[in-house]
C-alpha cells in the first residue's frame, strides 16, 4: 500500500469512527394493553402504549438508532410504523401490516430496529393495523447532531401538539361492521389535542390541555396530525406562527396566523409569546373537501389553552383565533400549501432528480363494487371502494416483503401500471360508467435501484366525489415539484415545475379535482407501502406497494432479516428459521 493510499484509508477510517461516535443507540419498551379512558361523558376501554394517550415521546439525534421492544398485552394483533423514518435498507422494521410484517399477536413481543438517517425535526409513530392508530400513536423528536445547530436561533422551549380523533364507541368494531356491509366509515365524535377535546365539548373543560409560556420567549411548537380522516386547520389566538419545518425537513420560514396540516404530516413552528398576559385558545378544526358525499363531518373545535406566566387576572374565557379559516375554505388551504419551499441552503441542500428514467401517471378515485340485488349499505346499494389507476388494493394473507425476499409465488403480481388503462376527462362531473368499478388485486410496482422517478397523482371526480387525498410514501421522502387544479397537461404543466427549492416531504396533499407531481431517487432497496393517509380510503383500496430492487452490492441491498419476525397466522406458518429455501417451505405458502 502506497503512502497516499495509507493516508486515504486512515482518513476514511477516522470519518467512519467519527460517525459511529456521534450516533447513539436508544432503547424503549412499549407495552400495549387496554385501559379505560373517559371523554365526552363516556368511558371506554381502548388499546394504548404504556397506559398513556397519546403514547410516549421518542427523542433522538439525527442519525441515531432506536430499538423498541413492543409487548402486546392486548386482545388482537398490532404492528407499529415509524412514520417518515426512511429505515435505510431495513424494511423489516417499517411496520405496515401484511406489507412488511404480520401482526404482533397477543401475548408476544417483537423488537423494531428504527434507523434514522437524514431526518431532522419532528416525525411520529403509530399503529399500522386496522384503525388502532386512533389510540396508538406518539411523537418522534429528532434533534440535530450534537455540535450542530438548527437554521434558526435556538428557542427557549418547546411544546408538542398531537391532533387526533376521538370515537365514543369501539372504533375497530364499528369499522369492521361497515367494511362487511359496504357502508361508509364512522365519523369521529370529536377531535382532540394531546388526547383532550377541550372546552367546547361535553364533560371536557376540566381536562383541557394547558401550555404555560413566559412573555418574550420564543418556543418551538411541534404539530402532528394523527387524525384518522381529516385535514385540519390549526391556529393560536392573537399569535403569529412561523413554519420552519415539515415532515422532518427544513423549509423557508413562512409567517402566518394558521396552518393546514394533512393526516400523517408534521410541522415545526416558531411562536414568540408577545401578547398581553392572558389566556389564548389553541384550536384545531377540520378542513373538509368531501362534503358532497359523506353524511356530514366532524365540525367540533378541539382546543388547548396557551397561558402566560405572571401576575394578572385570568379572563373568564380565553380568546379564540379570529382568523382561523372556515371548514370548507379551499382558498386559504391551497394558498398556504403553495408557500412551502425547501430551505435549499449550503447546509441543507436539495437534490432534485433531473434525469428521470421512470414516469408514472396515477389516477386517484372513489369507486364502488357491485353487490347482488343492491344488498350493500354503500352507494346505490353497492360497496364503497377506492383505487389508484382504477386498481383497488387487496391485502395479502402474508406480507409482501417475505414473499419478495423468499421469492414466494402467488402473493402479489408485479403489474401495477405506469399509466391508467384509459384516459378521459378525469375531473368532469359526467364520467363514463366503466370508471366507477375498479379491478381488485395485490399489484405492486418494481423499480430498479437508483432509478429517478417522477409520479403525477391525478385526482378524479369519479362518482362525483372529488376530494383531497394525502398520499404517504414509506421508506422515502420526495420533492413536490408541481401541483395544480383540473387535468394535468403533460406539455404545459412541466414547464412550471419548481426544480430549485421544492418542498421535501413524505406526505403530499393531492388537491380536490387536481394533480401533484413528485420526484425521488429509488436508492433505498426494499418493499415500501404507498397509500392515502385517510384511513377509510386505505381500507377501501387506495394503496399500492413499491419494490425497489437491490443495487448489486451489500451496501446497496436489503439488510438480512432479523432472526425472528411475527408469524403470519392466516396460513398457520411460523417464520422460517434462517429463511430456509427448501421446497417444503414454499409449498406451505402455495397450499392456500
Amino acid at each position: 500500500m502506497g503512502l497516499f493510499s495509507k493516508f486515504l484509508w486512515l482518513a476514511c477510517l477516522s470519518r467512519f469512527l467519527f460517525c459511529m461516535a456521534e450516533s447513539d443507540v436508544h432503547y424503549y419498551n412499549f407495552v400495549l394493553r387496554e385501559q379505560n379512558f373517559t371523554r365526552l361523558c363516556n368511558t371506554k376501554s381502548m388499546l394504548v402504549v404504556n397506559d398513556s394517550f397519546p403514547g410516549p415521546v421518542i427523542r433522538v439525534h439525527k442519525g441515531d438508532t432506536v430499538f423498541v421492544n413492543v409487548h402486546n398485552e392486548g386482545n388482537y394483533g398490532v404492528t407499529i410504523h415509524w412514520h417518515g423514518v426512511k429505515q435505510p435498507r431495513n424494511p423489516w422494521s417499517d411496520g405496515p401490516e401484511y406489507i412488511t410484517q404480520c401482526p404482533i399477536e397477543p401475548g408476544t413481543n417483537f423488537t423494531y430496529e428504527v434507523i434514522f438517517s437524514d431526518e431532522e425535526g419532528t416525525l411520529w409513530w403509530h399503529a399500522h393495523s386496522n384503525w388502532t392508530r386512533s389510540s396508538v400513536h406518539g411523537a418522534i423528536v429528532i434533534y440535530p447532531i450534537e455540535g450542530t445547530t438548527t437554521p434558526y436561533p435556538k428557542p427557549d422551549g418547546e411544546e408538542i401538539f398531537i391532533l387526533g380523533s376521538w370515537y365514543i364507541g369501539n372504533i375497530n368494531a364499528l369499522v369492521l361492521e361497515d367494511l362487511k356491509t359496504g357502508a361508509s366509515a364512522p365519523e369521529s365524535d370529536s377531535y382532540v389535542i394531546n388526547g383532550q377535546p377541550g372546552d367546547f365539548l361535553p364533560c371536557s373543560q376540566d381536562s383541557t390541555h394547558r401550555w404555560v409560556v413566559d412573555f418574550g420567549k420564543t418556543y418551538l411548537v411541534r404539530v402532528i396530525n394523527a387524525a384518522m380522516n381529516a385535514d385540519l386547520f390549526f391556529g393560536i389566538a392573537k399569535h403569529n406562527i412561523t413554519v420552519v419545518g415539515v415532515d422532518g425537513n427544513y423549509v423557508k420560514p413562512i409567517n402566518n396566523d394558521f396552518i393546514v396540516i394533512s393526516p400523517g404530516q408534521t410541522m415545526n413552528l416558531l411562536l414568540t409569546a408577545n401578547q398581553p398576559l392572558g389566556h389564548y385558545y389553541v384550536v384545531a378544526r377540520q378542513y373538509d373537501t368531501d362534503q358532497s358525499f359523506f353524511n356530514g363531518f366532524d365540525d367540533t373545535n378541539a382546543t388547548a389553552i396557551l397561558m402566560y406566566n405572571g401576575n394578572y387576572t385570568a379572563p373568564d374565557v380565553p380568546l379564540f383565533p379570529s382568523n382561523l379559516p372556515a371548514y370548507t375554505d379551499n382558498n386559504a388551504a391551497y394558498k398556504f400549501i403553495a408557500r412551502l419551499r425547501s430551505l435549499a441552503s449550503k447546509d441543507h441542500p436539495v437534490n432534485v432528480p433531473l434525469n428521470i428514467t421512470t414516469k408514472m401517471f396515477i389516477t386517484i378515485s372513489m369507486n364502488y363494487l357491485p353487490c347482488p340485488n343492491a344488498s350493500c349499505a354503500g352507494i346505490d346499494g353497492n360497496m364503497i371502494a377506492t383505487s389508484l389507476s382504477n386498481m383497488s388494493f387487496v391485502s395479502p394473507s402474508t406480507d409482501v416483503l417475505l414473499a419478495y425476499y423468499r421469492n414466494l409465488p402467488g402473493i402479489y403480481s408485479t403489474d401495477f401500471p405506469n399509466w391508467p388503462e384509459s384516459f378521459f376527462n378525469f375531473t368532469s362531473d359526467d364520467l363514463p360508467l366503466n370508471t366507477t368499478i375498479p379491478t381488485q388485486g395485490t399489484r405492486v410496482k418494481v423499480l430498479n435501484y437508483n432509478e429517478e422517478v417522477e409520479i403525477t397523482f391525478q385526482g378524479t371526480s369519479v362518482l362525483k366525489i372529488p376530494q383531497n387525498h394525502p398520499m404517504h410514501m414509506h421508506g422515502y421522502s420526495f420533492y413536490v415539484v408541481g401541483s395544480g387544479f383540473g387535468n394535468f397537461n403533460n406539455e404545459t404543466d412541466p414547464k412550471n415545475y419548481n426544480l430549485v427549492d421544492p418542498p421535501e416531504v413524505n406526505t403530499v396533499e393531492v388537491p380536490k379535482a387536481g394533480w401533484v407531481t413528485i420526484r425521488f431517487k429509488a436508492n433505498n432497496p426494499g418493499v415500501w407501502f404507498w397509500h392515502c393517509h385517510f384511513e377509510r380510503h386505505l381500507d377501501w383500496g387506495m394503496n399500492t406497494v413499491m419494490i425497489v430492487k437491490n443495487g448489486g452490492t451489500p451496501e446497496t441491498s436489503i439488510r438480512p432479516p432479523p432472526t425472528y419476525m411475527p408469524p403470519c397466522r392466516p396460513l398457520s406458518l411460523a417464520w422460517p428459521k434462517d429463511f430456509d429455501d427448501s421446497q417444503e417451505v414454499k409449498k406451505l405458502y402455495e397450499r392456500k
